[in-house]
């Protein structure tokens, strides 16, 4: 495996954790500040920032998002997105020992699945490791991002009821993974544009809509929803249809015989079903003061 793409796997680990610490400081304090307004997102903004430890959140998050962008630039987006998602079992060792949840049983078979399927990726990178794959379809990439926005946005509107936490989790998750699959593809541009021609490039105001769209749809969620099954809801939206973008839209070569694709496809899945099992979804601890 290239140095690059071993740098950005560590970069996806770095991402990962920084994004578990910064989601619990930042569900800290948006469940103290007043409820998010769709009508004033501007002031529910700026409400949110007047928490210390929503803030500290954020700028934890803001750091894991430049992790984020140097591990795209470097690997392959679905093996950065399923290393995250590996990296989600961090979510129960930090939140039992920082933030009081207790750590279950069905979190420990979560490690194992999430153990196994990277072990099983790690087994099949052959031919899909050896460089970063950014070229794109302008047409495949408007088309799969604006279906995952879309989506992201009817979840949202749905979100109701008891689970309305949950679903608004699932609605960030999307907007998000609207958000990475469009900086993945303007990567492909940092070795040849401008500064100035990246920030002006059309991506780089889909990147900033879906980002803070996805911010103020993820303090909601936190504000409804118990930490961490909101927060594992919404990583495993994220990181599943990001992960889907590799092949769909940036082509990213699966293995060519029957049995090395069905090894990475499970892969796929114990990773993603590792991150879905990592949480209780019911019984979550109250948080520290």
């Amino acid at each position: 495996m290239p140095l690059g793409v071993q740098i950005g796997l560590l970069l996806s680990l770095a991402t990962a954790l920084a994004s578990i610490v910064g989601f619990l400081y930042k569900h800290r304090g948006a469940v103290d500040r007043p409820d998010v307004d769709w009508r004033r997102p501007v002031w529910s903004s700026l409400m949110l920032f007047r928490s210390r430890w929503y803030t500290l959140g954020v700028l934890i998050a803001m750091a894991g998002w430049g992790f984020h962008v140097g591990a795209l630039a470097l690997a392959p987006i679905s093996l950065v997105q399923a290393t995250i998602a590996g990296g989600l079992v961090m979510l129960t060792v930090v939140a039992d020992r920082f933030f009081a949840h207790r750590v279950s049983r069905r979190e420990w078979i979560g490690v194992a699945l999430a153990a196994a399927g990277l072990a099983f990726l790690a087994g099949t990178l052959d031919g899909g490791a050896d460089e970063a794959h950014s070229d794109y379809e302008a047409a495949t990439l408007a088309i799969w991002v604006g279906l995952v926005a879309a989506s992201g946005i009817a979840v949202a509107v749905a979100a109701s009821g008891a689970r309305a936490g949950v679903l608004l989790g699932a609605s960030a998750g999307l907007l998000w993974a609207a958000s990475d699959t469009s900086i993945k593809a303007l990567t492909d541009s940092l070795g040849s544009a401008s500064a100035v021609a990246i920030l002006t490039h059309p991506l780089a105001l889909v990147i900033l809509l879906m980002s803070l769209g996805g911010m103020l749809v993820s303090a909601r969620s936190l504000q409804l929803g118990p930490a961490v099954p909101v927060i594992a809801v919404t990583s495993v939206a994220a990181n599943a249809t990001t992960i889907a973008s590799g092949p769909v839209v940036f082509a990213e070569p699966l293995p060519e015989d029957e049995l090395g694709l069905a090894v990475r496809m499970l892969a796929f899945a114990l990773v993603i079903c590792a991150a879905a099992l990592t949480p209780p979804p019911l019984e979550v601890e109250e948080q520290l003061p």
